[in-house]
């Protein structure tokens, strides 16, 4: 479809997808009002979306569920990996019902609304995520209004206007903007987050924030460390002020060549000093970025808690969560880093190591949240390299 064409709107519609080719999803808008423009993007979990909606790498994106019942949790203060949902919008098959969890305190609707992200329900999400596995992420404005007014014609052209998500730099816009000392560790049912402050020294993790997850340095703690986050544009000096043992690059958002312009050097004054880094996500394309790597756009991304990933010290298959939508490229590994993990899914590169230093990096998720559990020992082994 070239144009957006106003005729197709069915009786009842108070929501809207608005592709850039021209494409019209009408749908129940829920949650704020308005609308949004981003990346349409596909994600398989089938828990979690209250995680999903808050991990900071999902800004610029509009994440189309695949599991048709979003919602039926209800929302709390505990799922959450940022104050504020950094997804700019939901789109589901089925309509949200009323919470049927003992740990929901509010609807998810209600939550959505307050934290001004729009929803859409209604769509056939299967047709949707089939149309983004042939014909890639397409850029879209997702829009509510519960008169079910709307100009399509501006909002395919803010759809068409939108610049897209490479060459962008968003680590910038999810940081911090000042250092903190993170305390508290993971969460247990019963007993919510683990507030204990252990009395024995700890190595001193540094995590640069490029657009963390909290449940990342929950694990940090866990594992047996002290963490202290800086923002994404902390210089080496302000790193190295606070005397680390090792050094953390945490996930986030946006094209990893955009954001090296200012990290990659600085990864790079790291890794002289000889201290175990550790990096994921995001993290991962940096510091391939940093030793002389390339970072690709992908066509679909990975985005879901049910990806399968091969160790290749062992042959062992994790079961992983992953949010991202560039990759590492294998054939631009440069001498003295070796591959460490695949992806089962399409055989991208899913780890990297350097030979000659204590620095490793995954493309997945270890700390879950939402996702399997499989891979939490790599905490373990980054503040083992610090001891």
């Amino acid at each position: 479809m070239a144009d957006a064409k106003p005729l197709s709107m069915p009786v009842g519609a108070t929501g809207v997808l608005v592709l850039a080719s021209g494409e019209i999803l009408w749908g129940r808008g829920f949650g704020a009002e308005g609308d949004a423009v981003g990346e349409v993007c596909f994600h398989t979990a089938m828990t979690g979306y209250q995680e999903i909606m808050t991990d900071p790498s999902f800004a610029g994106q509009i994440i189309n569920f695949t599991f048709p019942h979003i919602g039926n949790v209800g929302a709390n203060p505990d799922d959450i990996e940022a104050d504020d949902p950094h997804a700019l919008g939901m789109i589901v098959r089925e309509d949200v019902t009323e919470p049927s969890n003992f740990r929901s305190t509010e609807h998810l609707d209600a939550w959505m609304a307050k934290h001004q992200r729009i929803g859409l329900s209604g769509i056939d999400t299967r047709a949707l995520t089939r149309r983004i596995r042939l014909g890639g992420a397409p850029n879209g404005v997702i829009a509510h209004s519960k008169e079910g007014k709307f100009d399509l014609d501006a909002l395919l052209e803010k759809a068409r206007a939108w610049p897209g998500l490479e060459g962008m730099d968003l680590a910038v816009t999810v940081s911090c903007e000042t250092h903190f000392g993170w305390e508290g560790g993971v969460w247990k049912l019963g007993a919510g987050y683990d507030t204990s402050r252990p009395a024995a020294k700890r190595p001193q993790v540094v995590a640069i924030d490029y657009g963390s997850k909290r449940n990342i340095f929950r694990n940090l703690v866990k594992a047996g460390a002290d963490v202290t986050v800086l923002p994404a544009t902390a210089t080496f000096e302000q790193v190295m002020a606070f005397n680390p043992d090792g050094f953390f690059l945490s996930n986030g958002p946006g094209d990893p060549a955009a954001t090296g312009e200012y990290a990659v050097p600085v990864i790079r004054q790291l890794l002289e000093t000889g201290k175990p880094l550790f990096g994921i996500c995001l993290g991962h394309q940096l510091l391939g970025l940093a030793v002389g790597a390339q970072t690709t756009k992908m066509f679909q991304g990975h985005r879901g808690a049910n990806h399968p990933v091969k160790r290749l010290e062992d042959g062992a298959v994790e079961i992983t969560s992953m949010n991202h939508g560039f990759a590492v490229e294998r054939e631009s590994l440069p001498e003295g880093v070796r591959e460490t993990h695949v992806s089962l899914f399409d055989g991208s590169n899913a780890g990297i190591a350097l030979t000659d230093r204590p620095a490793f990096s995954v493309q997945y998720h270890p700390e879950a949240s939402p996702g399997p559990q499989d891979s939490l020992y790599l905490f373990e082994r980054f503040v083992g390299m610090m001891a």
